[in-house]
């Protein structure tokens, strides 16, 4: 299972993340809901060390997480991306080989397979020589699910993935996400939307620095929950 234990940031004195513990079951979907400021983002990074914790723990099938990055794809907000950065479709995706071979190793016909694989499954091939920055915002988002298909990973992260993206793109993420829950993979997916959508997660956590609530949906998007997350203003709307 992914366990996380304890998992707290601060950031200069303010406590961005409180003593956060929760427990994924291996091969679920799960959603990681809570208003903005709520420290999703945090969490995930702090989960790859990309920002420091002040303490916690996170194991992955029983080993510690920092030492199975080869087995973790993460996928950040499109927004934190560099788009001008000129690089194409194919080798954007073929970076997911280079952080498993080494930036100075060559690529096997099998690793080149992989991103053809990849691209055709978010049906992006077509457009391989294409820059980066030239696509659309749903296409952009595209090219990083193929990234993250063609590491191969076991755990897999997003945040906001469907943030400014085509109904196409929705539609086509939402589909990869079930076949990768079929597949055995487990995934973590941050998401602002709190209407039907939530309906394709095994489960839900309940964020605002601190664990909130953790399970179904029913059992998560509660009044009392949705007060305590977002504030009693918010809640009545999304109750």
């Amino acid at each position: 299972m992914l366990e996380i234990q304890n998992l707290s940031v601060d950031f200069k004195g303010n406590c961005a993340l409180d003593r956060v513990s929760f427990f994924v079951p291996l091969g679920q979907l799960v959603g990681i809901i809570g208003p903005n400021g709520a420290g999703k983002s945090t969490l995930v990074q702090a989960m790859l060390h990309l920002v420091p914790a002040t303490q916690g723990v996170v194991r992955f099938k029983s080993m510690p997480l920092k030492r199975q990055l080869r087995q973790t794809a993460y996928v950040p907000q499109r927004s934190r991306v560099d788009w001008d950065y000129p690089v194409t479709v194919w080798n954007v995706v073929m970076m997911a080989q280079t952080m498993q071979t080494g930036l100075f190793k060559g690529f096997s016909q099998q690793a080149q397979q992989q991103v053809r694989a990849a691209l055709e499954r978010v049906e992006m091939y077509d457009l391989r020589d294409r820059p980066i920055g030239e696509l659309s915002g749903g296409q952009q988002q595209r090219v990083f699910l193929a990234r993250a298909l063609a590491k191969e990973a076991e755990l897999l992260i997003f945040d906001e993935p469907f943030t400014g993206v085509d109904r196409k793109t929705e539609d086509i993420i939402f589909d990869i996400f079930q076949e990768l829950r079929s597949e055995g993979k487990t995934l973590l997916v941050i998401s602002h939307d709190l209407g039907e959508s939530l309906a394709i997660y095994d489960q839900l956590l309940l964020l605002n620095k601190r664990l909130i609530a953790q399970g179904t949906r029913q059992e998560v998007v509660t009044s009392d929950n949705l007060e305590r997350a977002y504030g009693r203003g918010l809640a009545r709307v999304f109750a």
